[in-house]
């Protein structure tokens, strides 16, 4: 175990959010640390400090305010808000992340208070590794970057979208116990497309269009090497890039460094653990079901990706799973006989029949068991299409993934009301709970923070040099595994937020000990494996103050 010495003292070391305590410095420390003077008096514990957070904070009627009032906690006691946000887990990540993020970041240039990780600008092209140089931290182990080219769906937000990075990690220390210090949200800021944040005066990035493919790609490639010159063990996660750029980036580098895009394979192994876990209520094969999205952006394509690795898996091959689904984007399905381009992420999927048009006609022709949104469109599942579903199952699976809140394609009433309480549905964000006909239905939120932790995790533990499919569908299944019988009679197909620490670990022991041979010796040589990895995770406490383990 590595540990490092604090060396700052006074006003310095409270302005420091990972070594700072607050009021919980002991009367020695404040002694021994020149702190006399500096705080009140009172020494209060961690779990009193929390309690007057917690206080304050449910005083705040409106979401966006309490995301702010969270942010300032993070800002300045690390410790702290990682002790709140775990023992009010449910509760306040729809306010760190989904859904409550995506407002966060449309107003990021208002609300900017404080920096907090890297910009990596068009400006400093050539200049990256000087630039990577300056962030103050040598042991970077997670890097989360994005381009805020495709926010959520909200679109092209540009360095606005930094609060895509800063959630997600924040969500690694809290589910998979990677230390803060270790984690590091990055924005390559290569303009924006959006007009309105270029005449926005508040608007803190590079106010011009955003740059061609080749310039892109070049200052991508200078992010990358410099990255791996200083941190060379790192795991980059792509995150929120556009459709044209994350398919060509997964493949440029997903076997050259340690990647992966959450967008893509985060988010269909999430998707694929939730229909493992729906099939289970149904008593079906996942290889028998007909599957239609509304949908074929880089979520889509990801999720039909890792469906087709589960059904090879299954005892068929990929062509013949390939013939069990349909897409529908904003020009009706995906077929090759189609006037307009196909994007190369979809061809793979293109059925060879002739176009039709809406949604409706495809469920008509499918038949599908499984119906998947992924398009932004609030109300893309409308009564008619859901009740001519259910004349083909006894049971849909309706998933509405679609982020923030506002952009899910139906609701939870809506699925169970239109299926007379047939359905069995997840979404992208959180739906609350409903009775109908005297059953209570709790929906499963099909949130990437099951997933991306775990494997970020697993890939820590086992200095993996490459992230594979073959690891996100590990995850899935244990994912799915960790569903319990009284979930799925609430018809809930994945299991409580507040067990995800032990759902991390459980992902990255089935990833380890599928790959126990690329381990450290430490890992392979011990008995205890699940412990073993348990004790690398960061616990938010003020202990080994002096000496503090990062």
């Amino acid at each position: 175990m590595k540990y490092i010495e604090i060396n700052k003292e006074g006003k310095e070391l409270i302005q420091d959010p990972l070594l700072n305590k607050g009021t919980a410095f002991s009367e020695n420390e404040r002694k021994e640390f020149k702190l006399n003077g500096l705080l009140p008096p009172e020494v209060l514990t961690i779990k009193t400090q929390a309690k007057r957070i917690m206080k304050n904070y449910r005083r705040i009627n409106d979401d966006l305010e309490k995301y702010i009032f969270l942010e300032s906690l993070h800002d300045r006691n690390e410790t702290l808000y990682y002790y709140v946000i775990m023992e009010n887990i449910k509760e306040l990540t729809p306010i760190i992340y989904t859904p409550t993020v995506g407002k966060a970041c449309q107003t990021f240039g208002d609300n900017y208070r404080s920096a907090r990780g890297m910009y990596c600008s068009i400006r400093d092209k050539g200049k990256l590794s000087n630039i990577i140089n300056n962030w103050p931290h040598d042991d970077v182990e997670i890097i989360v970057v994005t381009d805020g080219s495709r926010i959520l769906g909200l679109g092209d937000l540009g360095v606005n979208g930094m609060g895509i990075p800063i959630g997600k990690l924040s969500l690694y220390v809290i589910c998979a116990g990677i230390h803060p210090y270790k984690t590091l949200p990055v924005m390559l800021d290569v303009g924006t497309n959006n007009k309105e944040l270029q005449n926005n005066e508040f608007y803190l990035g590079e106010k011009s269009d955003r740059i061609k493919d080749d310039k892109f790609y070049e200052l991508v490639d200078e992010f990358t090497k410099s990255v791996y010159k200083r941190w060379p063990n790192a795991l980059i996660q792509f995150e929120d890039f556009t459709n044209n750029h994350a398919f060509p980036l997964l493949d440029k580098y997903k076997n050259k460094i340690l990647c992966f895009n959450d967008d893509i394979q985060g988010t269909g192994a999430v998707a694929l653990s939730g229909i493992l876990a729906a099939l289970r209520i149904t008593k079906e094969n996942l290889i028998d079901q007909r599957i239609v999205f509304l949908g074929a952006g880089s979520a889509a394509i990801g999720i039909a990706n890792t469906i087709v690795q589960g059904m090879v898996n299954q005892g068929i091959s990929k062509k013949d799973a390939k013939k069990c689904f349909w897409f529908v984007d904003s020009n009706g399905l995906v077929t090759n006989q189609r006037k307009d381009r196909l994007g190369d992420h979809k061809l793979p999927y293109a059925r060879n029949v002739k176009p039709i048009k809406n949604l409706l006609d495809v469920i008509k022709i499918a038949k599908p068991t499984i119906l998947l949104g992924l398009s932004g469109i609030k109300g893309g599942f409308s009564e008619e299409i859901i009740r001519e579903m259910n004349k083909y199952t006894r049971e849909p699976i309706i998933f509405a993934l679609s982020n923030p809140t506002s952009k899910a394609e139906c609701t939870l009433e809506e699925a169970v009301h239109w299926t007379d309480g047939a359905a069995i549905f997840a979404s992208g964000s959180p739906f609350n709970a409903i009775k109908y006909k005297d059953k209570s239905y709790v929906p499963g939120q099909g949130n990437n923070m099951y997933i991306f932790p775990g494997i970020g995790l697993s890939a820590i533990v086992t200095r993996s040099k490459k992230i594979t499919d073959e690891m996100f569908y590990i995850a899935a299944e244990t994912l799915a595994s960790m569903v319990s019988e009284d979930n799925l009679l609430q018809r809930t197909v994945y299991p409580s937020i507040e067990d995800i620490r032990e759902i991390s670990i459980n992902i990255a022991y089935k990833i380890c000990k599928s790959n126990l041979d690329v381990c450290p010796k430490n890992i392979q040589k011990s008995d205890k494996l699940r412990e073993t990895i348990k004790q690398l995770m960061y616990v938010p406490d003020y202990k080994n103050y002096k000496k503090r383990l990062i």
